[in-house]
């Protein structure tokens, strides 16, 4: 089976139709929003940091009437904005009624990371108190906004470059097809389950080389570990089940408005079994026409 293939109006009505695309970045302090915010700058979007939520209607009237002068534009809120924040589904709701589409970009951490980045920079945290206990009050207080997310970003290990690889990839690259953009993580369950996953799946059960000596040092992209992994039934079997279960799903997700989906795929140390099936999911995905980004987040953990 192959899954629909996706399209892409390209008639000149289209892009008038789209108007002006708002991103909203938000997400926990220390997380990088100021850097995806520089990043997203170097990509053309229209940068505002901090503006008070209850100003986000009326800054987009201002925006329209600028008659295409500025198609995309990217606003960084959080916690700073103090009671203002508490705004802010009340003006996303007005954008939508509106008719101006919106992303919400979430940006996150660990304790662990959020933590030493604060000590490094020797800041405060924006709801005071100390560092660790205003992280978690931040936590709790931004979770429905999390929920409401379209993209969800660790950057807990991600490098500048690979933050803005992220940010290109998501937002710019596939931002003309309008369509589901996928991310295919693969992990290590030893080393957690990714926190931005939507679907995740455990490879764990299927035959490990690592109990065997010529193969364990081998990387889960090379060929012999390839064949070995794809050479047993059971891999056959669930990798036809898993792209006829995601040829299924994922217009499905098209249809209700998601704009981006994480795959993840787990196996014990995230090297072999799960490199193997998401490189083999990646490429059936990418055949069908979809914009997919793949990481393996464990290949150079011990």
């Amino acid at each position: 089976m192959s899954l629909p293939r996706q399209t892409v109006d390209t008639s000149p009505g289209a892009a008038a139709a789209g108007g002006v695309e708002f991103l909203v970045v938000t997400g926990l302090s220390g997380a990088g929003k100021s850097q995806a915010m520089h990043v997203l700058e170097d990509l053309g979007f229209f940068c505002v940091d901090n503006l008070p939520p209850a100003l986000i209607p009326k800054f987009a009237e201002i925006i329209q009437e600028s008659q295409g002068r500025i198609r995309r534009v990217a606003l960084v809120i959080d916690v700073r904005g103090g009671e203002f924040f508490n705004a802010l589904d009340a003006a996303l709701d007005a954008l939508g009624s509106m008719g101006i589409p919106f992303q919400i970009l979430f940006l996150e951490a660990s304790d662990e990371v959020l933590v030493r980045r604060f000590e490094e920079t020797r800041r405060k945290h924006p709801l005071g108190g100390s560092v660790l206990d205003g992280i978690r009050s931040e936590r709790r207080r931004l979770q429905p906004l999390k929920e409401r997310a379209d993209k969800i970003i660790d950057t807990s290990a991600l490098s500048a470059r690979e933050l803005r690889e992220e940010l290109a990839d998501t937002f710019v690259r596939a931002s003309g097809a309008r369509s589901l953009v996928v991310s295919v993580t693969t992990f290590g369950y030893k080393h957690g389950i990714p926190i931005d996953a939507d679907l995740v799946f455990d490879v764990r059960f299927l035959p490990n080389p690592h109990y065997v000596e010529s193969l364990r040092a081998l990387p889960g992209h090379s060929a012999e570990i390839r064949e070995w992994v794809l050479q047993w039934s059971q891999t056959q079997e669930f990798e036809r089940r898993l792209h006829d279960l995601l040829e299924y799903l994922l217009p499905q997700y098209a249809a209700e408005g998601k704009t981006h989906l994480t795959i993840a795929i787990g196996c014990t140390g995230g090297k072999h079994r799960s490199v193997v099936v998401g490189e083999d999911l990646t490429r059936f995905l990418r055949a069908a026409g979809y914009s997919v980004r793949i990481k393996h987040r464990d290949v150079r953990k011990e």
